[in-house]
């Protein structure tokens, strides 16, 4: 896939992420425990690779808090510019770098997951402070894993069935680019 198609590809998942909490933020209670906004950036890890989905991570939130407001900025958009830089650029390392499997999507997938909330963890106990607050185990806890528990959800069903589904068409070809698809037979 040449670099053009993949900027293309980078904006329309940058686009997705902008537009799809809207469907979700109707339903504040819902909303952000569906975690919207990493559908996108998962994807595009996956399908441009590291470098794009670090990119569209890190610019989408941010973007979105300029555009909306929401997420708020400090600390909410900057701490999920680094969760989700993490996402993209983990699921695209991890994809590309193991063998062509269905089970290597999810090794990816979730790799992508761990390391992203984490690093959201890390980069949370500075920005609570700067911001006037405090950032305990608990809000880690709650955030990381009891209130996204829909989201993760919903990641670990979508995120594969479009990944497969792009191979199976021939739209994503052997880590991105060697040019025959994941499960040739099926």
């Amino acid at each position: 896939m040449n670099n053009i198609k993949k900027m293309i590809l980078s904006a329309l998942f940058l686009a997705m992420g902008i537009i799809l909490p809207f469907f979700t933020g109707q339903i504040p209670a819902i909303g952000s425990r569906l975690l919207p906004m990493h559908i996108p950036v998962l994807l595009c890890g996956f399908v441009c690779g590291w470098q794009y989905g670090f990119l569209v991570g890190f610019i989408l939130p941010i973007f979105r808090s300029l555009l909306f407001t929401m997420p708020k900025m400090m600390p909410t958009a900057v701490a999920m510019a680094f969760e989700l830089a993490a996402y993209g650029a983990v699921a695209g390392i991890l994809y590309a770098r193991l063998p062509k499997k269905k089970v290597s999507i999810y090794i990816s997938l979730l790799g992508a997951m761990i390391v992203g909330r984490v690093v959201w963890g890390i980069v949370s106990i500075p920005l609570y402070g700067i911001a006037g607050g405090r950032f305990s185990s608990a809000i880690f806890i709650a955030g990381a894993f009891t209130n996204a528990v829909p989201g993760i959800i919903l990641q670990i069903i979508v995120i594969p069935a479009v990944v497969m589904a792009l191979s199976q068409t021939g739209v994503l070809r052997n880590g991105q680019e060697n040019g025959y698809r994941m499960f040739p037979n099926r």
